[in-house]
């Protein structure tokens, strides 16, 4: 049985008259204990379908079920098995982190939870705000909170909708450490995020929403070496890069002082034909650089075209 099951999800809302498509038949599925990146520009429908997951809001069409059970048919069962740390700092004044660690829990209607609450406080070095009144933290300690509150009831399925947004080095090593735990153990992450290198770095697979549509879904390594492969970067002394290599060019800078380009490649032995290539033409070659492509990348190639659907 797969963590969270996404099957033809279309959402659209009503804007000035207009009919915007938010999602557009998305279809997925995030197997259980997986690291798993959702990610996207802004626009994208990372968001509206989250608030599907989280049943904050329903879709026009298509069915999610999470560890099995359906987000709107047995709602009750399905937001006992997850935890969403929303994007916004959404809190109540009136509480302080313990508190309000508390009441979350009595949500769920777990009772004598405190072991547990200390141990997330602790993790996420909150034990020194413990008493302290929400409104009196800052932003950073604000989201600590929250991803506290995701965890009280132990759930199986964990979303971090932009959990490290603005804030400091300090709470991402925090997270992300005991995040990782949780995901050693057993728990399912499902994370959203603009810090591509994060998601490089923690997650095992990555679906890419573009205008409402899944345009790439696989592994982290199989993605990058199938999208976008390793890159050579050349600096020219003079002239140009000829037109039999323009089909490669990912980047370029050219002025007055320096031509440089960076090309694609998907195997080693492709570099001296391409060396070849500039040397036929006249080029004067001033540097050399191979690396691998990132996740940044594979991202900017995916978005920037109509085609690339990897699924």
């Amino acid at each position: 049985m797969a963590a969270i099951q996404i099957s033809n999800v279309e959402k659209s809302y009503q804007s000035a008259g207009k009919r915007l498509q938010a999602l557009g038949g998305v279809s997925l599925q995030i197997e259980q204990g997986e690291f798993f990146g959702l990610l996207g520009p802004n626009g994208a429908g990372k968001t509206s379908l989250i608030s599907i997951i989280a049943g904050l809001n329903k879709a026009d069409a298509g069915t999610v079920l999470v560890e099995g059970y359906d987000v709107v048919k047995d709602y009750r069962n399905a937001r006992r098995n997850l935890g969403v740390v929303p994007q916004e700092l959404v809190f109540d004044p009136f509480f302080t982190v313990r508190e309000t660690l508390r009441l979350q829990s009595g949500y769920f209607g777990i009772k004598n939870n405190d072991a547990w609450i200390d141990e997330i406080m602790e993790n996420l070095d909150l034990t020194n705000k413990a008493d302290a009144n929400m409104r009196a933290l800052s932003g950073g300690m604000k989201r600590r909170v929250l991803v506290a509150q995701a965890l009280v009831h132990k759930p199986p399925v964990i979303v971090l909708d932009e959990p490290t947004a603005g804030v400091d080095v300090e709470l991402r090593q925090t997270l992300w450490k005991f995040i990782s735990r949780l995901n050693w153990e057993g728990h399912t992450i499902v994370l959203t995020t603009h810090y591509l290198e994060e998601a490089q770095a923690l997650c095992n697979r990555v679906a890419m929403l573009k205008a409402g549509k899944v345009v790439a879904l696989d592994s982290m390594s199989a993605l990058i070496k199938r999208i976008s492969g390793s890159q050579i970067k050349v600096q020219l002394a003079h002239g140009e890069l000829p037109a039999s290599l323009q089909h490669l060019l990912i980047a370029a800078e050219t002025n007055a002082a320096q031509r440089q380009y960076v090309l694609r490649v998907t195997h080693h032995d492709e570099i001296e034909p391409i060396l070849a290539a500039l040397r036929i033409s006249g080029c004067i070659l001033e540097d050399l650089q191979i690396q691998q492509a990132d996740l940044e990348d594979v991202f900017l190639q995916i978005m920037g075209s109509d085609k690339g659907k990897v699924q």
